[in-house]
């Protein structure tokens, strides 16, 4: 049997400069994470299958990777992060809340390829559980607004909801099929009015329907006069939102996963793609679920593949970390090249070394698009100054070691 010498369907290899740009953006992610309090988790990529299905709602659920260990246990690959916290705070009693947590890390999914998502996937995730106020939604938005930012990505619309008003919407007209309603209008984007009124039919009568959508166009003070479930909540969010100078939208018919979120919901929606970028919510439920108590819990998700596939022209403008800064030409001077090369690492400049004639590793330096050369030679040891070479610009400059720290160092 021939061996097929490809990666698997929906799994790619990231070499340079893709990698590079990846790892530029992890780096701005977890910055932000970290500047807005939160700190690292890690978890295992394998599971038991049973605490993967504890969520049953969840579509994504479906999609996950099965298998079995030597013990014929029945496993799985994770399939994302959330369902991991209600374990890791049965496991851990004495977790302080506010329990501020991220985790940037690969998750597996057995669905259809669209952009900006593969089976396997580097999901980023920020969460806060054991807080309550809309406080910590609003900070959830901000946080991902400032990382955004930073990606120069502008096109966005900051999109939110309330899962308890638009039940409450749905049970005031009273359509019983609540969460089959909430699929259908989860669609209207997509699939635009006239459909998703026509599929609403298996679920309600046209009156129904009618008075249903009537009701979607009322603003947030109408369902606050009317004292609807979710809309103080909703208003207050929009409010702190202002604070943060955040513009957001209200969108009546916002649903998201359909399995967990139980109040706010939000994501940052593109524009010019009509796709969504970022997603979240809170979703109260859910993580105290191992412990019989009820634990409040925000947060907020998005992939590294749809950042790069959806924002490509944004990612494109990174600054990259060149890897290596320079390469160091040994001319008959092992021991110093080597002496020289520990330094600058010492202070963190990107360095190899080459013992190859000068011609060739020029060559490679030209070939590999790194920026800078060091000769070390006879000469310049005993003058205690290097000649640097610009390989874009061809100029020369001789310095000494302290001079070449800090011009690489930059």
């Amino acid at each position: 049997m021939k061996t097929e010498i490809d990666t698997v369907k929906g799994f790619q290899d990231y070499l340079p400069p893709e990698s590079l740009k990846r790892e530029a953006i992890k780096k701005i992610v977890e910055k932000w994470f970290k500047l807005y309090g939160f700190s690292p988790v890690e978890t295992p990529i394998i599971e038991f299958d049973e605490l993967m299905q504890s969520n049953t709602e969840d579509e994504a659920v479906s999609d996950r990777f099965r298998l079995k260990d030597k013990g014929n246990r029945e496993l799985g690959l994770r399939y994302e992060f959330t369902f991991q916290l209600a374990r890791i705070l049965k496991k851990n009693p004495t977790i302080k809340l506010p329990f501020k947590r991220y985790q940037i890390g690969e998750v597996f999914r057995d669905e259809p390829l669209r952009v900006g998502r593969t089976r396997q996937f580097t999901q980023c995730d920020a969460d806060i559980v054991g807080d309550e106020s809309v406080n910590a939604d609003a900070e959830c938005l901000a946080l991902v607004a400032d990382i955004l930012d930073e990606l120069k990505i502008k096109d966005f619309e900051i999109r939110i909801n309330n899962r308890a008003l638009l039940e409450a919407m749905i049970k005031s007209v009273e359509i019983e099929d609540i969460k089959n309603t909430m699929r259908e209008l989860d669609k209207l984007e997509k699939i635009g009015e006239d459909m998703v009124k026509a599929n609403l039919r298996k679920y309600a009568s046209a009156n129904q329907i009618i008075t249903l959508f009537k009701l979607l166009e009322k603003d947030i003070k109408f369902f606050i006069k009317n004292a609807f479930a979710g809309a103080e909540e909703l208003q207050e969010l929009e409010e702190t939102c202002a604070f943060y100078g955040l513009n957001v939208k209200i969108n009546p018919t916002l649903v998201r996963g359909l399995g967990y979120y139980t109040g706010n919901i939000f994501e940052f929606s593109l524009l010019s793609k009509k796709n969504s970028l970022v997603g979240g919510g809170r979703f109260d439920n859910s993580v105290g679920e191992y412990i019989n108590k009820k634990i409040p819990a925000v947060g907020i998700s998005f992939s590294l593949e749809a950042l790069m596939g959806l924002c490509e022209e944004e990612i494109s403008q990174l600054k990259l970390e060149q890897i290596p800064k320079t390469i160091l030409i040994s001319i008959s001077q092992e021991k110093s090249t080597i002496a020289l090369a520990k330094k600058l690492r010492k202070e963190e400049i990107s360095c190899m070394t080459s013992f190859d004639k000068p011609s060739k590793a020029m060559e490679y330096a030209n070939a590999q698009k790194i920026p800078y050369v060091i000769f070390v030679g006879t000469e310049e040891i005993e003058k205690k100054m290097f000649k640097l070479k610009d390989m874009t610009s061809g100029e020369e400059k001789l310095m000494g070691e302290k001079q070449l720290i800090k011009f690489l160092g930059k």
